[in-house]
Parts: C-alpha cells; sequence; structure tokens
C-alpha cells in the first residue's frame, strides 16, 4: 500500500551532548562520552522515522540560509526525504536545540526557535497536499489554529488523512489558540502532561475525551514508560511501552508519531499502529538522537513481536 507523507512544521537542527550531570560553573569544563548532532523537530524528526519505515515523505517547514539550514538538508536528503517543500529565510537562522543528556535519558534544552515562526499556510500550495495521503502537522500551536485550519482542512476535504502533535507543554491557553484546527484532525499525538494540561482534566481518559469533543478523530497519547494509550469514541486501548536500556528520549514522541502514522497508512488497526509507534520509540531511544538506529518496517516488527513489555498496573482512567 502506498504512503505518501508531507511533514510540515517544526524542523530543528540539534546538538547532543552526554552524560552531563550539572554544567560547569565559570570557565569550567568537563569531559563526556559523547557529541552529535542531527535532524529533529517535530515535522522533520517524524519524517526521518517515517521514512525509515518505508513511507514515501516530503517534509515542509521554513529554515534559515545559514550553514546549520545547509547541514540540516543534507542529513533529511540522506534517508530519501523530498525537502523541495522547505522554504528558506534570509533573515532569521535555523531553528536549533543544544540538549544535555542526562544519565537517566531525560534531557533539559537550550533551544532557539528560529524560522519555525515564520512558517504559515502561504507557504505550501494545496496542490501539493492534496497529492499526499497524510499530512502531518507537527506543532500547530507555532502559527495558531487559525492559519493551521487553513492548512488542515483544504487537506481533508480533498481526502488526506491529517494528524499533528504539539512541542508546547500542555496550558488551556494553548488549547484555545490551537483550537481552530482541532476539528480537521482525524489523529492527535500528544503526550500524557500535554493532554492534562491543555485541558485540566483530572484523568488522562477524560482530558482525551475533551480533545474529542473539540473535534478530533482519534487521540494516540504517549505516557514514557506506561507506553501509550489511543481514545476513539468507541474505545479506549492501552499499549504497553516496550523493555529497553533508555540513553535519550529525544526525538521519542517524533518516532512513535511516526510509527502510529505508518502503521494506518498500512491498513493496521489503532492498537496495532500503537503498537508499531511504540516499538519505533523504543529503538530510537536506545541511542543518541532523533535519527538514531538503523531500521525498517521489518525490523521494526520483528523487534515488536520478539522483546518483553513493561506491563503496568495502571488501567486507564
Amino acid at each position: 500500500m502506498t504512503q505518501t507523507v508531507i511533514t510540515l512544521g517544526a524542523h530543528v537542527f540539534d546538538v547532543q551532548v552526554r552524560p552531563v550531570e550539572a554544567i560547569p560553573e565559570g570557565q569550567g569544563a568537563a569531559l563526556v562520552e559523547q557529541i552529535r548532532f542531527g535532524p529533529a523537530g517535530t515535522a522533520a524528526g517524524t519524517a526521518l522515522t517515517l521514512a525509515k519505515l518505508g513511507a514515501a515523505v516530503r517534509t515542509a517547514g521554513a529554515i534559515g540560509t545559514d550553514p546549520i539550514g545547509d547541514l540540516l538538508l543534507a542529513m533529511l536528503t540522506r534517508y530519501g526525504i523530498d525537502t523541495s517543500l522547505v522554504v528558506r529565510r534570509e533573515d532569521v537562522q535555523t531553528s536549533a536545540s543544544v540538549l544535555p543528556i542526562r544519565p537517566d535519558g531525560s534531557r533539559p534544552a537550550f533551544h532557539v526557535p528560529g524560522a519555525n515562526l515564520t512558517y504559515g499556510p502561504g507557504d505550501i500550495a494545496e496542490a501539493e497536499v492534496a497529492r499526499a495521503t497524510h499530512l502531518h502537522l507537527g506543532a500547530p500551536e507555532l502559527m495558531g489554529g487559525e492559519n493551521a485550519a487553513k492548512i488542515l482542512a483544504p487537506a481533508r476535504a480533498a481526502g488526506v488523512v491529517t494528524s499533528a502533535d504539539l512541542l508546547a507543554p500542555g496550558d488551556p491557553g494553548i488549547l484555545a489558540w490551537i483550537a481552530p484546527a482541532l476539528s480537521s484532525l482525524d489523529y492527535l499525538l500528544p503526550n500524557e502532561q500535554q493532554v492534562l494540561g491543555l485541558t485540566g482534566a483530572e484523568t488522562l481518559e477524560a482530558g482525551a475525551r475533551a480533545l474529542l469533543g473539540q473535534g478530533v478523530g482519534c487521540v494516540a497519547v504517549t505516557r514514557e514508560a506506561r507506553g501509550a494509550l489511543v481514545i476513539t469514541a468507541d474505545e479506549v486501548i492501552a499499549v504497553p511501552a516496550f523493555a529497553v536500556d533508555v540513553v535519550d528520549t529525544t526525538g521519542c514522541g517524533d518516532a512513535f508519531s511516526a510509527g502510529f502514522l505508518r502503521g494506518i497508512g498500512l491498513g493496521r488497526s489503532p492498537r496495532d499502529a500503537a503498537v508499531l509507534g511504540s516499538a519505533a520509540a523504543a529503538l530510537v531511544a536506545q541511542g543518541l538522537g532523533s535519527d538514531h538506529g538503523e531500521f525498517d518496517l521489518a525490523a521494526a516488527d520483528a523487534f515488536a513481536a520478539a522483546t518483553p513489555t513493561l506491563e503496568t498496573a495502571d488501567a486507564p482512567h
């Protein structure tokens, strides 16, 4: 089954450093084991894993004309991703982050939003989107719900499957900001903290149902070591995380989104799509960066079949 995806939105160049337990004071220095860099962001990071899993991927967004942007495009192209829809700005730098990775795999971030904040519906032609089977909007909060709806609504009307995830922490103000776009989404792929923060709900299921009430077709929520929860109007599906040694959680949410959307594109059930998403996230988590791991669809499916999961006693609420 042919799946052509446009990943549209945030493109970030990440520099990762590990392990970091503290920032040296003054002019101090610390020796670390590894420093590397790579593409990331809710559009570019998702594009990477979708391409690994066999989807035909075009990515769209804004970057600078700086050397960082040159390198970001080159690295995306290496994975067979079509970058012809990426626009370049002369007056703003490519978005970038420096991520000091703690020994447990968690990471704070130093981040420049850069050109990501300049992208809007006037930067892409509807005809280009209509040729795809799927449109994934990474971080609609960067452009706002009204602008996001100008991209998503025509795509959905043309028969394109639509999805989005978020960068910003959950906050009721963010929900109001993106609300005009929600009724144009087949799938929303947030994390647990975002759902609870956006809606103010006491339980994850209640928060997801509040988002369904805004018009979203399905909410697939990542819950870190507790796996994923997929909620539709008719069912609640809990999928456990896989038991792996976590090196870095950078890009795991994007990898889950990619695996889930690839599963949907292959005609898999929401449960099986979430299993593929969890497998992709676990494969990425075992190394540094959003682009970690040389795997394809067959390898991800084999990993899912052979790897124990972290079962949890937590039932969905």
